[in-house]
């Protein structure tokens, strides 16, 4: 199959890259930034290279491959009438796409792409949305080219899943950096947190969260959560992060109580 891309992040260089070593063809890269446009298409070994405007219109698929906010912005620019048109952001519903192609699709990666990282495996979930039977296969035809987990999430299910990705990566992610500075203003070496991590990860490709939470907010340990909170009195986002989390670990334990006495 034929492919162009519009979009020159870490997003388009991942399907770029993914979809020409499944043996399709890029033919053109498409952006705002023309020496970023430039650049990736000689990387997918493409010499076609432009302005939105200058979209090529003859590829089976079109792939609008940047930041949420300037999906809908991107489509108003282009219109597309035999190939099919699919936006890779996991918040945004597929209608903001509609009025610039008869064949829409969605194809969201579940992953954080880092230019500097790009995945080898193929362990990468996607959710898919299309809008005609000729979308849905280019789309799972594309899907497929680079991952074995496809599924189909359409716009409320998906808007559901972006949020509970950026709070199991994102936030996630923010609390290691709030622990690796407590590590650092103390002197101690952020990596002896490493495998209580690795421990926390490996139980939950077996259990569920809530089974096996532990610490002080769960056993209701006071006088630990008070120390903790008298601790960070010089950083008071990180004290209402720790008190707003550990009152969420409280009221979701008590909650579930009820729901077994209740039954």
């Amino acid at each position: 199959m034929t492919f162009n891309i519009i979009g020159t992040g870490n997003v388009a260089l991942f399907l770029g890259k993914k979809l020409t070593a499944a043996g399709n063809k890029c033919t053109g890269v498409f952006g705002r930034n023309l020496k970023a446009a430039e650049e990736l298409s000689g990387n997918l070994l493409s010499n076609n290279f432009g302005s939105i405007s200058d979209v090529n219109k003859d590829a089976d698929v079109c792939f609008i491959a940047v930041s949420d906010n300037a999906i809908s912005n991107v489509a108003s620019q282009i219109s597309l009438t035999k190939t099919v048109l699919v936006h890779t952001g996991g918040a945004v519903v597929i209608q903001s796409i509609m009025s610039a192609a008869k064949d829409c699709a969605v194809l969201w990666p579940i992953y954080s792409i880092q230019k500097n990282n790009i995945p080898s495996h193929r362990n990468i979930p996607c959710a898919w949305e299309a809008t005609t039977p000729k979308a849905e296969k280019y789309v799972l035809a594309m899907g497929h080219a680079f991952s074995d987990n496809l599924f189909e999430a359409k716009g409320e299910q998906r808007k559901w899943l972006h949020l509970a990705a950026v709070m199991n990566n994102n936030f996630i992610n923010h609390l290691f950096t709030i622990s690796e500075e407590i590590c650092l203003e103390n002197n101690i070496p952020f990596s002896v947190l490493y495998p209580i991590l690795e421990q926390t990860f490996e139980n939950l490709k077996n259990h569920s969260p809530k089974t096996i939470q532990t610490g002080p907010a769960i056993r209701r340990d006071d006088t630990t959560i008070n120390e903790h909170l008298a601790l960070l009195q010089q950083h008071p986002k990180w004290q209402n992060i720790y008190q707003s989390i550990s009152e969420s670990i409280q009221f979701s334990h008590q909650k579930d109580k009820d729901e077994t006495k209740d039954s």
